[in-house]
């Protein structure tokens, strides 16, 4: 017979898995952290550039990634509390968050363009809702520079509520990316049917894309997709030159990864506000 993994052979009869509790512990800490953030309003959009890949390479726009401060001030990044809430009344209310600091920092700085983020989920939400329709209210142009990402998986779950929902927001000037483009099973009879402007490709196949022949056929294969739907395509996680060269000679149109820049809670035009205000 063979011998139990070490972590089985130590649980007693009838007990609880260690490694199960610790996991729920865990999760229910971090459940914990991210409501005191929201209750105490400790929360942030941390902001990186997606650069054009071809002539000057300035920036053609910035996502804005929602951020949690936990109890020591510490500025936690979405990878390590997303997972835990994204399904959740939590997730739900960080989209409310972020999307109230993107369209307040478009308001702000008329020269920018921001991406936020979104889930499907929170399509019926009515705070979600009801924060974008204010903003909306208060000033029409807002839409015009903001873009609102949808991961492939959420679209994909519930296409005919995204679909209705693109399909409403288009009179307010508002661009739709797909997230994560390639990291789910999309049905091409259903993609047809969107309203995205754009997709970004997934990181996992644009890490090292120059060095990997399998990478570089599902990114040509991506682009092509995008390209006959007639979608800006943007790469996400570029890190090293090579991979940028890569993208860029195949048509990739945005690039944006820490070769050009790690997501900043200090982004360049806060410096400008601040010097407006001084003045």
């Amino acid at each position: 017979m063979k011998k139990k993994h070490k972590v089985m052979a130590d649980m007693p009869e009838g007990g609880e898995n260690p490694l199960s509790s610790a996991v729920v512990t865990r999760d229910r800490s971090t459940l914990d952290m991210v409501g005191e953030a929201i209750k105490h309003d400790q929360t942030m959009l941390a902001y990186q550039p997606v650069m054009q890949a071809v002539g000057s390479q300035s920036v053609a726009f910035y996502e804005g990634y929602i951020r949690v401060l936990d109890a020591t001030g510490r500025v936690i990044p979405a990878r390590e509390f997303m997972p835990h809430v994204e399904e959740t009344e939590l997730g739900r209310e960080l989209d409310c968050l972020a999307l109230e600091h993107g369209l307040k920092a478009l308001s702000r700085s008329p020269g920018i363009r921001l991406s936020i983020n979104m889930s499907a989920r929170s399509i019926g939400y009515r705070r979600w809702m009801q924060v974008l329709e204010r903003h909306l209210k208060r000033d029409a142009t807002l839409g015009e520079r903001l873009v609102l990402e949808i991961t492939e998986a959420s679209a994909m779950a519930a296409p005919e509520l995204v679909i209705d929902f693109m399909d409403r927001m288009q009179k307010h000037g508002i661009a739709f990316a797909l997230d994560n483009f390639g990291a789910a099973a999309t049905a091409i009879s259903k993609f047809r049917n969107f309203f995205f402007d754009a997709v970004k490709i997934d990181g996992q196949f644009v890490r090292n894309v120059h060095a990997s022949y399998d990478n570089q056929a599902v990114v040509r294969a991506l682009v092509g997709i995008a390209k006959q739907f007639d979608m800006l395509v943007v790469a996400e996680s570029v890190e090293t030159p090579a991979d940028a060269e890569f993208l860029i000679s195949i048509g990739v149109d945005c690039l944006q990864g820490y070769l050009f820049g790690a997501p900043s809670v200090n982004p360049p035009w806060l410096e400008e506000l601040r010097e407006r205000s001084r003045a």
